[in-house]
C-alpha cells in the first residue's frame, strides 16, 4: 500500500512515498498532471535535477569492479612490459595543463577540450592527450633526448560509445622516442611494438596501417588543393575508415569549398593500399614523383618497409594512403591498428571497436614551447587501453572464464576452536615472509567455510593449524584443487608456499 501527500513547497512538490516500511523522498518541479501514482519508486526517482542509481556516473565515465580491474591489469602489465623491453623510462605530467598549451595543436578536435572554471587567473584545461604534454616537458626541461612511456588518464569532450570502449575519462599508454637519429630506425621500433602488444594480447587478426603526411601534403597539391585547405581537407579524408567515400567527397566540396575535380582526383588515390610495391609505383607517379614533399615521404617509406621486413612484420603492415589522422603536430610517418573482422566461438556476432592503437612523427611540436624554437623530433605510439580493455571483458564474460581478482596464496585456516592467537601468529610470520596471505574475521570459524572461501575465490593452498600440529610443529598445507594435504616444519612453510604457487 502507497500511502502519497502532496504539499507545494516553493516551486517544487514534495512527494513522502512508502513502501515496504521505507521512506524515499523525491523532489519535482512543475505540475501533478504526470500520472505519478502510477509510477514504480525507481520511476519516481527520475525527473529535472533528479538523478537514477544507473546515472550516478557522469556520462562517458564508469567504474571498474575487482573483475574488471583484473582484467586491465592483465593489459597494463602485457603493454609495460612490452615498453620496458625495448629501453623506456617512465615519467608523469599534471591531468591539466595551461590552456594555451593545449590550445592549436588537435585541429578540429580542439573543440573537444574540457576547459577548466577559472579559479584564480590561470586558464586551465584537462588534458587532451599525453603527447603535447611530453612536448612541454621536454622544451621546459631542456630535454633533447629520451625513450619514455607514460600511462595516465586523458578527457575529450566527445560523444560517448561505452560499448565500444569509447569514454570521456580514458587511459593512454604512450611510447615515445625522441632525439635526432638516423630516419625511420625509432619509426620502425614504433611499429614493432604495436605488432608485439597486440599479438601478446591475443585480440585477433589486426593490421597497421601506414601512411605519411609528407605524401598527404604533396597528393593534395598536386590534386588542386589550396595550401590554406590541406589540414581541413586532411580532416575530411580522416575520416574514411567511418564512412564512404562519397560522403567525404560531398563534405569536401558542400561543407569545405573543394572543388569537384580536385575532389575527385584525391579519390583517385586515397582508395590505394598496398606494400612495397605501391610505394615502388608511386614513386614512378608522373604527379607525385615531381612534388619534393610526396619524393621525399615515399623515400622515407620505402626505407621503413625495409626495417620492417627485418623485424618480419610485413604481413601486418599496410601502405594505406587513405590514413591522415586529423590531429595537427604529425609531420611524417603516421599509423593506425585496428582489428580486422573476426569471428569468436564464443560470441554470435564479431566484436567491432575501430582502431585499437595509433601515431606517428611529429618534428616540430617541441619547438612550439621552446623560446628559441629549438626543435626536437619524435615519434611515438599511443594503445587504446579503453578499446582493448572492451574486447577482453566481452570476451571473457562470454567464455564464463572465471577470473581471479586478488593474488593471495595461501589461506591461514584452523581446524578447531580457540586457536585465533595462533592463525594471527602464522599469517604475520608469512606476511614478513614475503607471502600474500589471508585469513576470515571470525575468532572461530568452521573448517568447511574456510575451505569454500578458498574455493570461491580461487586460493590454491590452506596452512591448516591444529592442536595437533602445534605439538609437532608443523602445519597441515593443503593443495585445494586436489585436496592433497601434507604437514610442513614450520620453518619451510613459507618456501613451500613459494615453491608451489609458482607452479600455479
Amino acid at each position: 500500500m502507497i500511502f502519497l501527500y502532496v504539499w507545494k513547497l516553493q516551486s517544487c512538490w514534495l512527494f513522502y512515498s512508502f513502501r515496504a516500511s521505507v521512506l524515499c523522498f523525491h523532489l519535482w518541479g512543475g505540475s501533478l498532471g504526470r500520472g505519478l501514482a502510477s509510477r514504480s519508486e525507481s520511476e519516481l526517482w527520475t525527473g529535472p535535477g533528479c538523478t537514477t542509481l544507473s546515472q550516478l556516473c557522469p556520462d562517458g565515465t564508469r567504474d571498474y569492479g575487482p573483475k574488471q580491474m583484473a582484467i586491465r591489469e592483465r593489459a597494463f602489465n602485457a603493454i609495460i612490459s612490452c615498453f620496458k623491453r625495448h629501453g623506456a623510462e617512465v615519467i608523469d605530467t599534471p591531468v591539466f595543463e595551461l590552456k594555451e598549451t593545449l590550445t592549436g595543436k588537435y585541429g578540429e578536435d580542439s573543440k573537444l577540450i574540457y576547459d577548466l572554471k577559472d579559479q584564480g587567473g590561470e586558464l586551465l584545461s584537462l588534458r587532451y592527450d599525453l603527447t603535447v604534454p611530453f612536448a612541454r616537458y621536454l622544451a621546459m626541461n631542456k630535454i633533447t633526448n629520451i625513450k619514455r612511456y607514460h600511462i595516465a588518464k586523458v578527457y575529450r569532450r566527445d560523444n560517448p560509445a561505452m560499448t565500444r570502449g569509447r569514454y570521456r575519462e580514458f587511459y593512454q599508454c604512450d611510447f615515445d622516442i625522441a632525439g635526432q637519429f638516423d630516419p625511420m630506425i625509432p619509426d620502425a621500433e614504433c611499429l614493432k611494438i604495436v605488432h608485439e602488444i597486440l599479438s601478446d594480447l591475443q585480440l585477433g587478426d589486426f593490421i597497421i596501417k601506414v601512411n605519411d603526411r609528407r605524401i598527404l601534403d604533396g597528393m593534395f597539391a598536386v590534386c588542386g588543393v589550396p595550401d590554406s585547405k590541406f589540414r581541413t581537407i586532411c580532416s575530411s579524408v580522416d575520416k574514411l575508415d567511418k564512412v564512404p567515400w562519397e560522403e567525404v567527397r560531398s563534405e569536401m566540396v558542400g561543407e569545405k569549398g573543394l572543388s569537384p575535380e580536385a575532389a575527385d582526383r584525391i579519390g583517385e588515390y586515397v582508395q590505394l593500399h598496398g606494400g612495397l610495391d605501391l610505394i615502388e609505383r608511386l614513386l614512378q607517379d608522373p604527379k607525385l614523383s615531381q612534388n619534393k614533399l610526396a619524393k621525399e615521404g615515399l623515400g622515407d617509406m620505402k626505407l621503413l618497409f625495409e626495417y620492417l621486413t627485418l623485424f618480419g612484420i610485413t604481413e601486418k603492415i599496410s601502405f594505406d594512403l587513405s590514413l591522415a589522422r586529423g590531429l595537427d603536430y604529425y609531420t611524417g610517418v603516421i599509423f593506425e591498428a585496428v582489428l580486422l573482422h573476426q569471428e569468436n566461438e564464443h560470441v554470435e556476432e564479431a566484436v567491432s571497436v575501430g582502431s585499437v592503437a595509433g601515431g606517428g612523427r611529429y618534428d616540430g611540436l617541441v619547438g612550439m614551447f621552446d623560446p628559441k624554437g629549438r626543435k626536437v623530433p619524435c615519434v611515438g605510439v599511443s594503445i587504446g587501453i579503453e578499446r582493448i580493455f572492451s574486447i577482453l571483458e566481452q570476451r571473457l564474460e562470454a567464455s564464463e572464464e572465471k577470473i581471479r581478482t586478488t593474488e593471495t596464496q595461501v589461506l591461514v585456516a584452523s581446524a578447531q576452536k580457540k586457536l585465533l592467537e595462533e592463525r594471527l601468529k602464522l599469517i604475520s610470520e608469512l606476511w614478513d615472509g614475503g607471502i600474500k596471505a589471508e585469513m576470515l574475521y571470525k575468532k572461530n570459524p568452521k573448517l568447511l567455510n574456510q575451505l569454500q572461501y578458498c574455493e570461491d575465490t580461487g586460493i590454491p593452498l590452506v596452512a591448516i593449524v591444529g592442536e595437533q600440529e602445534l605439538k609437532d610443529g608443523v602445519v597441515k598445507l593443503r593443495i585445494v584443487a586436489t585436496r592433497e594435504e601434507i604437514n610442513v616444519r614450520r620453518e619451510s612453510l613459507v618456501e613451500e608456499i613459494r615453491i608451489r604457487t609458482s607452479q600455479c
